[in-house]
């Protein structure tokens, strides 16, 4: 029987992954350890206080509950307003989890990873698989800390062999509550787009998520996993599935532009953005599917349109004819 710590287990991923595990007969206890009790727990799920940034306390919890998985899902939910903070929760924490598993003799970690550890980068291939190295790109600190710690977690496997690790490179979760950087460029009047680049996205529903994090959790096969939905969808099919038009920018002028505005104080995004509205990562899913032997239920836009179904706001009235419920 399994025994699972989740960190970050009352924020948005985590209490879907914990609600997850407590419904699996196989799994006999599940702590939804974070920094901040929620108001309410799923059923059958235990809290526990646990801040990955506090490394002496980590190991104590594992040791008391017995517990030999962990789901490691704490991380910053709006990254970019305190890198300084980010760095600690993100790196810091995620080496004080891998420590004190080993300490405490936890045999199996699952790690939340993004596409974002493999960069931005003009040069990445239109579908990028888990032969591409994760370079990270250091000008986005969310990017640059997800390669730090893939770098951490490849030392382990090295030397910590008896923790098994399962990563997932996880594309933009959609989800019935999610709203974040990401879900903010749908939500104007018109659609940003850079001039003569498509910038697809790949989407996952956070049901999804949580249930390849089950399986990892619970004698899923150990690696490193890309986690999106089949297919994607580009900037201008967005823009016409929501039924707005689309602002097409060159990308000399918004990199001119983010410049002056953050010079001037007027945002806090720099002319970096550019390259991450240009050069998304497109997560190819092939040995999630084949190695892994786990499928999405629902494509890159059948997330969308789940999406829209719980945001009513975003697409138009007269969008397709009508918004999707």
């Amino acid at each position: 029987m399994t025994r699972v710590l989740v960190t970050g287990g009352a924020g948005f991923l985590g209490s879907n992954v914990a609600a997850a595990l407590a419904r699996r007969a196989d799994v006999e206890l599940v702590i939804a350890g974070d920094v901040r009790e929620p108001s309410a727990l799923p059923e059958g799920v235990q809290f526990e206080a646990c801040d990955v940034t506090d490394a002496a306390s980590i190991a104590p919890l594992l040791r008391e509950h017995c517990i030999d998985t962990v789901v490691h899902l704490a991380a910053i939910v709006n990254p970019g307003r305190d890198v300084s903070l980010e760095y600690r929760v993100d790196v810091e924490g995620s080496a004080n989890v891998l420590a004190a598993c080993v300490e405490a003799g936890v045999t199996r970690i699952v790690v939340s990873s993004s596409g974002a550890a493999y960069g931005y980068h003009a040069d990445s291939p239109a579908w990028i698989d888990e032969t591409v190295p994760a370079r990270g790109s250091d000008e986005f600190p969310y990017s640059k800390h997800k390669r730090l710690v893939e770098e951490m977690l490849a030392a382990y496997r090295e030397d910590h062999p008896s923790l098994t690790q399962t990563v997932f490179r996880i594309g933009t979760i959609l989800g019935p509550t999610v709203k974040n950087q990401i879900t903010a460029l749908w939500d104007g009047g018109r659609v940003l787009h850079i001039a003569g680049s498509d910038s697809p996205f790949v989407f996952i529903w956070v049901d999804d998520v949580a249930a390849a994090m089950v399986r990892a959790a619970t004698g899923g096969p150990a690696g490193i996993y890309n986690v999106a939905g089949d297919g994607a969808l580009t900037v201008p099919e967005i823009a016409a599935r929501i039924g707005k038009p689309l602002l097409t920018v060159p990308a000399w002028a918004l990199t001119a532009a983010l410049w002056l505005g953050r010079s001037l104080r007027l945002t806090e995004h720099g002319p970096e953005k550019v390259r991450f509205l240009r050069y998304r990562p497109v997560l190819a899913n092939d040995r999630l599917k084949r190695e892994f032997g786990f499928t999405p239920t629902r494509t890159s836009r059948e997330a969308f349109e789940e999406y829209l179904a719980t945001h009513p706001g975003v697409a138009r009235a007269d969008a397709n004819g009508s918004t999707q419920t």
